[in-house]
């Protein structure tokens, strides 16, 4: 009999076959079982304890995910999908990772019965796809521009988490926000919130003090006391360079042997700087921006010719100033033209807030802005931040995608009943896979009622008769008490990208797990910390508690 050949390191583990498809299962579940209760409005809060010793208090399911380490590799993929479903719609990151634990859960009893995983995912495949055709014929189209419809959506979507109690306040500042950014060029619209709209927290206030202004807002004071600290309708230039004497990168030594030739050199630095800041001057600017750093002689001339400057701001806050005043960044001042001058914007004021001093840069045609919070503490301001991240998101949906589908588990319910009646009419072992969405996708109104302290088995029995006789494909469960109500009555309604995205993402990551037939972890133990090597992981066979 021949030896066995050892090909994996004595120190490596390996699962194969059903024993890692199983343990797969477990950890996705063990991750949906995490945030299954911070679903609804009436979803409870997790607190989080960070190795640096700062708390998270929070339901959204991206922040609560993210904070958390896991060593199994299904569970890490998991947490990826909430991250995934965050930087592409914005919301339903708490949807997602319920949905895909309980498709994997449902998948369990055809592994163990030995169906071949491709007979699951071809079946699963199926149901997408017929999932998807449903969802579009049950979505109904909205107007963008129409400011009360936009809100009532946003209101749907944000009353689950903290800011629901300022809904009118928080989705108006979401709804200006969007269509300030919102640019609309040769028929195609963009809106860049992540680069163009930034949201600025001071501690201090209430949060009814939020405002979304209409321009740049800098952490910044003059230069010099002298400046003027507001003028209306100023002429702006925006730089990228130093206003002062040029160092050499590498380090020089000069020898001087007599004065003269000492004032000479300081007379040629002076000259240097007075040189660009003429350059500037010629142009009769009312601002100077510049990212890098002003000389106490460059503020002097600005101060004789009433120029006001500020200096060392970040390129993101540069370029949002190009997108409010219309003014063209330089990077020497003898590249400055007439037509670099920015003069779209209306007022510049210097306001105190709290011990600091804020630049306030406003323009009506304005093509950036910013959301500025007022909190009590810096742990609510990071939660409204993230509350009004999903508003933004949401909106910005609407903008590129104006369809809505009923919220409050309506629309997975009524695709859940499109399901089960079409599973009928296919043959073969695949029939009972495209089945299995069907009943998946009721976890979703079933955890809201769950939420609610509601009677499951009633509400959930009397929404399925309401689904199967065919009688409106608009009820839902209201999150607030648990019963069955019309979604078009109660106004409750869900952006469609974020609905679709949401099946497509748990469903793929579903299917992208069940093609997993071998785990192989190489554990080592270097004294040098790992350095190099894979981080120590926790034996596949564990579970993820």
């Amino acid at each position: 009999m021949q030896a066995p050949v050892l090909v994996l390191s004595a120190q490596t583990k390996r699962e194969t076959g059903n024993s890692a498809q199983l343990g797969n299962i477990a950890a996705a579940k063990a991750v949906a079982d995490i945030i299954r209760t911070s679903l609804g409005p009436k979803a409870m809060l997790k607190m989080i304890l960070s190795a640096q010793g700062g708390i998270l208090i929070t339901n959204d399911g991206n922040a609560i995910l993210r904070e958390i380490e896991v060593s199994h590799p299904a569970a890490k993929t998991m947490i990826d999908l909430s991250k995934t479903q965050d930087e592409e719609v914005g919301d339903g990151t708490t949807s997602v990772i319920i949905l895909a634990g309980e498709i994997l859960s449902l998948a369990e009893p055809f592994l163990t019965r030995k169906v071949h995983p491709r007979i699951i995912i071809a079946g699963f495949s199926k149901a997408l796809d017929d999932a998807l055709v449903h969802l579009q014929k049950i979505s109904i189209d909205i107007d963008p521009n129409n400011k009360a419809q936009v809100i009532n959506v946003i209101k749907s979507c944000i009353g689950t988490k903290f800011i629901s109690r300022w809904s009118d306040l928080m989705c108006s500042l979401a709804y200006d926000a969007v269509n300030i950014v919102k640019v609309v060029s040769e028929g195609r619209t963009e809106v860049d919130i992540k680069r163009y709209c930034k949201i600025e927290k001071i501690p201090g206030g209430e949060i009814s003090d939020c405002y979304c202004i209409p321009g740049v807002l800098l952490n910044k004071d003059v230069t010099h006391p002298k400046m003027r600290r507001r003028i209306e309708n100023p002429r702006v230039v925006l730089l990228d360079c130093n206003l002062e004497f040029k160092k050499n990168e590498s380090s020089t030594i000069v020898n001087v042997s007599d004065e003269a030739a000492w004032l000479a050199l300081l007379k040629e630095e002076e000259d240097f700087v007075k040189k660009q800041c003429d350059i500037i001057i010629k142009f009769k600017p009312d601002l100077v921006f510049t990212e890098k750093g002003i000389s106490d002689l460059a503020q002097h001339f600005f101060v004789k010719n009433n120029i006001t400057a500020l200096r060392r701001l970040k390129k993101t806050d540069n370029n949002r100033l190009a997108k409010t005043t219309g003014a063209t960044i330089v990077n020497r001042p003898e590249d400055l033209r007439e037509s670099d001058i920015g003069t779209r914007c209306t007022l510049f004021e210097i306001q105190k807030i709290g011990d600091e001093y804020y630049s306030f840069i406003t323009g009506k045609e304005s093509k950036s802005c910013t959301i500025l919070l007022r909190g009590a503490t810096k742990d609510v301001l990071s939660e409204v931040e993230r509350n009004i991240q999903d508003a933004l998101a949401v909106t910005r949906n609407l903008v590129y995608e104006p369809k809505l589908v009923p919220g409050g588990g309506a629309s997975e319910m009524s695709i859940s009943a499109h399901l089960t009646e079409k599973s009928r009419t296919i043959a073969g072992v695949e029939q009972w896979p495209y089945h299995t969405i069907g009943v998946a996708l009721e976890v979703i109104p079933r955890t809201l009622i769950q939420n609610t302290g509601a009677n499951v088995i009633k509400s959930l029995t009397n929404l399925k008769a309401k689904h199967h006789k065919g009688e409106s494909s608009t009820f839902g469960i209201d999150g607030v008490n648990g019963t069955v109500v019309d979604m078009k009555e109660l106004g409750i309604w869900e952006p469609f990208q974020v609905k679709a995205q949401t099946i497509k993402t748990a469903l793929e990551a579903a299917c992208m797990l069940l093609r997993v037939d071998s785990i192989v972890s190489g554990l080592t133990n270097k004294k040098e910390g790992n350095r190099g090597g894979a981080p120590n992981q926790m034996p596949m066979g564990e579970d993820l508690e």
